[in-house]
């Protein structure tokens, strides 16, 4: 006899995923030009029918209660997960309550900071989750039209690397660099103190959808500012910040060589750099853009704010920037983002639960994602190189196998991926370009610009598509790769299929909810 739970976890994994998410990307793709030719009332009416898609809810739900990193935090209902009858039963809410939709209160997480205080972390009910995630759906491609060139934070298409390239660009010796100056800015407490005013009046949505932001933002308010703040813990909220800081990249502009309009200021949500010339007044551009946040509810933090020359380099977005007397600019990990690295990388190595071979399969993704996040940084020295911790990872593994050379080396190779660094090649992405504009060949093509090595020449063959679902690689996800029979060890190149982020979690999430 088979069980109704049965046929209920049959229907959702067998739902047509690669429809729905063409039939989303379909709609996004009219609203993102409808706001770029100033349509606003075509770009509501295609709003109302992103929220009344089943591909949308759908979608949504498997987003937050699947693939999200933080889909096991639970609200204040304590629910951590839903099985397939709740997740049909969510849609069905959805569907009768997206235009009316009731927040439930916030769980507060307390999360320390390295200056000793803490940042509350507001998480909201898997339910409202996927409420907010719907809304995403029909707020991103809007305002996607409308954003700055030069913020890349929390930006389908985008990422901290072009931010990177974007400064080698604007501070290598042929720019000058070496004679310029840095604004290192801080908005003191960005997230609690955003104003609710400014987000619902830059806000391109229908009133129905406004009314449910609304909600969404009262729910996470702090009792001292009730009319300021978005919970951070929120799917949305890193959207609605872009929105209320979008236009400060333009505060501080000059006319180029060639009469054209400069802007050298580079935003990742709200953490930002300001480039400055020799002559540049860096208190009239503070002055400006405190008057801009003033606006918006914020303000500059003086304590951390910093005029900085190049030549003294600064930190930003985990690297180091500097360029050095003889001109040359140069980027390495900062300090902070290695020590925090190195402290992980101990306590695995450390670990005395667990044998070496356990510790290298631990040790090999935080290796590869941090190479990974600085491939093109010089990491030719020594630190960078990793050379001190591969060979304290070496003297504890052989030690734990009882002093076999050959399986220490070879488990201190699986521990420590080697990833190639090209300093500074990093392809940025043109000028104001999203994933939404429609351009599937260039963004498939600039997708597997970013990748090297195997998955490169998996994606070639797979003519820049998704191994499992189909779709070509828009960037709006990193690229995975697959090894079709399940063994990690066996890397050939039959054997490999580069697949969405998001298919490739999904697959294994299937197999082991079998």
């Amino acid at each position: 006899m088979v069980r109704h739970s049965d046929i209920t976890s049959e229907s959702w994994k067998n739902l047509p995923w690669k429809k729905f998410r063409k039939d989303l990307f379909r709609l996004q793709k009219r609203l993102f030009k409808a706001v770029k030719a100033g349509d606003k009332r075509k770009a509501r009416s295609l709003q109302k029918l992103i929220l009344k898609s089943k591909a949308a809810r759908m979608l949504a739900i498997r987003q937050v209660s699947q693939l999200n990193a933080g889909k096991k935090t639970a609200g204040v209902d304590g629910k951590k997960s839903l099985d397939f009858e709740e997740r049909f039963a969510l849609e069905e809410a959805l569907k009768s309550n997206c235009n009316n939709w009731q927040h439930n209160r916030l769980r507060v997480i307390p999360i320390p900071k390295k200056d000793g205080s803490t940042r509350l972390l507001k998480v909201p009910t898997i339910a409202d989750r996927a409420w907010q995630c719907l809304a995403k759906y029909a707020l991103e491609p809007a305002h996607e039209a409308t954003f700055h060139a030069r913020s890349y934070g929390f930006r389908p298409g985008r990422s901290a690397h072009d931010a990177q390239k974007i400064l080698f660009i604007n501070l290598n010796s042929g720019a000058k660099g070496k004679d310029k100056r840095v604004i290192e800015l801080d908005i003191e407490k960005c997230f609690d103190r955003i104003s609710h005013t400014t987000i619902m009046d830059n806000l391109i949505a229908p009133k129905g959808l406004k009314i449910g932001i609304f909600r969404c933002l009262k729910a996470g308010i702090n009792p001292e500012f009730p009319e300021q703040g978005t919970p951070q813990g929120g799917v949305v909220s890193p959207l609605l910040a872009n929105i209320a800081l979008n236009g400060i990249e333009s505060i501080h502009k000059y006319r180029g060589l060639n009469g054209e309009v400069v802007e050298p200021s580079i935003r990742y949500a709200d953490d930002m750099v300001i480039i400055l010339r020799p002559h540049d007044n860096a208190s009239e551009i503070l002055e400006k853009i405190n008057q801009f946040l003033a606006k918006k509810g914020m303000k500059v933090s003086e304590k951390k704010t910093k005029i900085t020359a190049t030549t003294d380099g600064f930190d930003f977005l985990g690297w180091h920037f500097k360029v050095q007397q003889n001109g040359k600019f140069r980027c390495v990990p900062s300090v902070d983002n290695f020590k925090k690295f190195r402290e992980k990388v101990k306590k695995i190595v450390n670990c005395s639960n667990y044998g070496s071979k356990v510790k290298a399969e631990n040790l090999a993704p935080l290796v590869r994602g941090w190479r990974n996040y600085h491939r093109f940084c010089d990491m030719s020295n020594t630190r960078n190189s990793l050379w001190f911790l591969n060979h304290r990872a070496f003297l504890v593994f052989n030690k734990e196998t009882k002093n076999d050379r050959y399986s220490s080396l070879r488990l201190i190779d699986k521990a420590f991926p080697k990833v190639p660094f090209a300093e500074n090649k990093f392809a940025n992405v043109k000028g104001d370009k999203s994933p939404y504009d429609g351009d599937i060949t260039y963004w498939s093509e600039r997708n597997s610009k970013l990748y090297d090595g195997e998955t490169s020449k998996v994606l070639k063959r797979q003519n820049h598509s998704c191994g499992h679902c189909g779709l070509k690689m828009l960037s709006e996800e990193r690229v995975h790769l697959h090894h079709a029979d399940g063994n990690h060890s066996n890397w050939k190149t039959k054997n490999l299929l580069a697949i969405h982020e998001s298919c490739h979690k999904y697959i294994h999430m299937s197999k082991s909810e079998s």
